[in-house]
């Protein structure tokens, strides 16, 4: 038998203070999707990764026009829903579009109930605002994990840190506190307009399940020649994260993140100040972070209408 077909152990790390145990390495939802891989592959790639112990997977509702959450749902029937701790995300501000896309999420992902669900790209500084409106989508989301679809609630981001901590400080404002943040974590990220730096310590301190993304930035950072994959991974996987989700599209990059997670072992500071010091001239200006510093990853930006409307009184202002 080949090391291939040898399921590796994946280590499990607590989700903040949800008592949920999750994989080191999550399984990226949007290559799922995507032109280049086709269903009977997303669905090889899902089964073959709980199989092996990975058991978090992300996706989102916005995610190649649903195609990346209907695969996962295929894959997901055959008794396989039951090894998954399954994230998913809904792009809605109001509370009419994120129960839309909610309930389109749950008919996707063939599931009664979505372990996680968080608000996607919380990008914008009013955003925490439309969220948090008597009108807004965390209504919705609340209600539906009272109904039972919804098990625990958090939000996501890519652009500047302080729009994660104004998302926190609002929702302390309306006594919530988030059980999941999913931020980039990645070997660049600590020396522009850091999340590490600035949102991470505030995560640990509140107990609240980190959702490490980006970490090689959709390849991007492995462009700047400084860094290998299994570096990226490391890196990340040696902050204080729950879960270091990674894009998977292929067998070889399956075998490449369960390899990574089987061979992390804690960096030292001297191992993580030369990962640093290499990647610090390149990522000075954020260069190979561009989802913090410019619009091409931004979703919901293309597509306005997916937030939603504005809630009804401030429409009514701007008529009068």
């Amino acid at each position: 038998m080949s090391i291939r077909e040898i399921d590796p152990e994946i280590r499990r790390r607590d989700l903040g203070g949800t008592g949920e145990k999750v994989s080191i390495i999550g399984l990226g939802g949007w290559h799922l999707g995507l032109s280049t891989v086709d269903e009977p592959l997303a669905i090889r790639l899902v089964r073959t990764a709980l199989d092996r112990g990975i058991n978090f997977l992300d996706n989102s509702w916005d995610y190649n026009g649903g195609a990346s959450e209907m695969r996962m749902g295929k894959a997901l029937r055959d008794g396989y829903r039951k090894k998954a701790f399954l994230m998913t995300k809904i792009d809605g501000r109001s509370r009419r579009e994120a129960i839309r896309q909610l309930e389109e999420s749950l008919q996707r992902l063939q599931t009664d109930c979505i372990d996680l669900v968080q608000h996607h790209e919380i990008i914008r500084l009013e955003d925490p605002d439309r969220v948090f409106d008597p009108e807004g989508a965390h209504a919705a989301l609340l209600a539906a994990r009272e109904a039972g679809k919804i098990r625990y609630l958090g939000f996501t981001g890519h652009k500047d840190p302080a729009i994660h901590l104004r998302m926190l400080s609002v929702a302390e404002e309306n006594g919530f506190s988030f059980d999941t943040v999913q931020l980039p974590l990645n070997v660049m990220d600590a020396h522009y307009r850091s999340f590490e730096k600035e949102v991470l310590p505030e995560l640990v301190k509140r107990r609240i399940g980190v959702l490490g993304m980006k970490s090689m930035a959709n390849g991007i950072i492995l462009r700047s020649g400084t860094v290998s994959a299994i570096e990226c991974l490391h890196y990340a996987l040696n902050l204080p994260t729950s879960v270091v989700i990674t894009g998977i599209d292929s067998l070889e990059i399956l075998d490449q993140a369960c390899e990574a997670a089987r061979s992390f072992r804690p960096l030292n500071e001297t191992q993580v100040q030369a990962l640093l010091a290499k990647t610090a001239p390149a990522a000075a200006q954020g260069e190979f972070e561009p989802f913090k510093n410019s619009s091409l990853f931004d979703a919901t930006a293309q597509n306005p209408k997916w937030l939603g409307e504005e809630p009804e009184r401030i429409r009514k202002l701007i008529s009068v």
